[in-house]
């Protein structure tokens, strides 16, 4: 079969650079924004005289039932054709005749892959906030299930203070959040037509091309055609977004993976997130969050590779530039899996609350807060840091604890302790003092939690 461009070729191209150069066995997904796009460059071409209303009328009708045929299965994508643009054609131009060949008129494949690729980011960016909210919402689950478990917050992975594990849940809220806003301000940079670009410099056929782009619901229309055809920043800054989301979940399935060990033992997955060994009849493995935490180097390569290829291309298309689609279809099928199975796995997920509270009951937890309290007696914090860490020595060296040292004790190493030095050995009463914006208070957390349900929710 003859390719559209082989005018002034006279050799057949090699099988081996048709099995090289095609993309349809992978862009053959954006088979309903190329239909999309070729829609709407009809209107436009019949605006501008260059097909009657009966033509564009053929074009739109055998467009839908090419959609249909896809959809159905029933659509025989060629490689010999190459990519999703020219099948479509192809098959369009078989069903309606000359009314079909006319439709490339004033477009080039450069800027019609790049119009695809803009409706399949806009498309996916909204499936993907959708499922990091969903994420969202089964994290607070987690939290109204289980508003008093407490936890010990860490820093490099040794007990530093003691938080409610809500709060712990929370920063992840906070975390998804972020992934949500680079999205979002990610579509507002692509939210940009570029039909109409033609290859590199337009074409002479006048075109409303912002009566096109209102069809297709841009906002605005490129300004420079050259940038336009070549621009591949907004792929760029989807996987950025998409690499900073598995990072996020990462961590989240650093913290499950250790939580639900032997070690720790603070949460309980289910069954049906979990698998077994195929030797060790006891074991009961967080596979979903090791393979979460696996694919991240996937979601951070996908991007390198697109910021590898685009990083020295000369104006304006170049054929490097189909590499782009791969990554970035790899990237959204994973984060949308990721957060959809991590979703589940969420919901499920038991807090053993008596695990949590003995892991939090040694009373070094709250050494800081014996610092605050000398503090609040006017001893500069570096002098009570000293202080404290006087008296955890002793601890240390005697196999004791804070709480049973005797008050002469304490006086011992600094006068200005006082009786009350000892109400500061309590879980609550050193949670709901840390009342600051943004600290863990249960009053604080409450609270949190209430804004953020009444936030997802609307």
């Amino acid at each position: 079969m003859r390719t559209m461009w082989k005018g002034r070729f006279e050799k057949e191209t090699s099988n081996l650079v048709q099995q090289y150069g095609e993309s349809v066995s992978y862009d053959w997904r954006l088979y309903a924004h190329d239909i999309r796009g070729s829609i709407a460059h009809a209107r436009g071409l019949e605006r501008a005289g260059i097909l009657t209303a009966d033509e564009r009328s053929q074009i739109e009708k055998g467009l839908a039932e090419i959609r249909e045929e896809i959809e159905a299965g029933t659509f025989a994508f060629k490689t010999s054709l190459e990519d999703v643009h020219m099948n479509i054609e192809s098959a369009l131009t078989e069903k309606i005749g000359a009314a079909g060949a006319k439709l490339h008129t004033a477009r080039s494949r450069n800027d019609q892959v790049a119009t695809d690729t803009r409706l399949y980011c806009k498309d996916a960016i909204v499936e993907i906030i959708g499922e990091i909210h969903s994420l969202q919402k089964s994290l607070l689950g987690r939290c109204t299930a289980y508003p008093n478990a407490v936890v010990p917050g860490y820093t490099h992975l040794q007990r530093g203070q003691p938080v409610l594990f809500a709060h712990h849940l929370l920063a992840y809220v906070e975390m998804l959040s972020r992934d949500t806003s680079r999205l979002e301000d990610a579509a507002t940079r692509l939210d940009v037509c570029p039909l109409g670009s033609g290859a590199l410099a337009g074409s002479t056929i006048p075109l409303d091309r912002a009566a096109v782009a209102k069809d297709l619901g841009f906002s605005d229309i490129s300004h420079n055609s050259m940038d336009a055809v070549s621009d591949r920043d907004y792929i760029a800054e989807i996987l950025f977004a998409l690499s900073m989301l598995g990072i996020h979940l990462s961590r989240l399935s650093e913290d499950v993976i250790l939580w639900s060990s032997s070690e720790f033992g603070f949460v309980k997955l289910s069954d049906a997130h979990t698998t077994g060994s195929s030797l060790m009849p006891q074991k009961k493995n967080p596979d979903v969050a090791e393979l979460t935490r696996g694919k991240s180097g996937r979601l951070v390569g996908n991007l390198t590779t697109l910021l590898v290829t685009i990083k020295g291309l000369p104006m304006t298309y170049n054929r490097d530039l189909q590499e782009d689609k791969e990554p970035l279809f790899d990237s959204i099928d994973t984060s949308l899996l990721a957060l959809r199975v991590f979703s589940e796995m969420i919901t499920a997920m038991e807090i053993q609350e008596e695990k949590t509270l003995a892991a939090t009951s040694d009373p070094m937890l709250l050494a800081t807060d014996v610092a605050d309290y000398l503090v609040k007696k006017g001893i500069p914090f570096r002098k009570a840091h000293e202080i404290v860490g006087t008296l955890v020595g002793i601890c240390d060296r005697e196999n004791r604890e804070l709480p049973n040292l005797t008050l002469p004790e304490y006086q011992a190493v600094d006068p200005v302790f006082e009786k009350d030095v000892f109400s500061i050995f309590s879980i609550a009463t050193a949670l709901a003092a840390r009342t600051a914006i943004g600290a863990p208070s249960p009053t604080n957390v409450t609270a949190e939690v209430a804004r953020w349900e009444a936030k997802l929710t609307s």
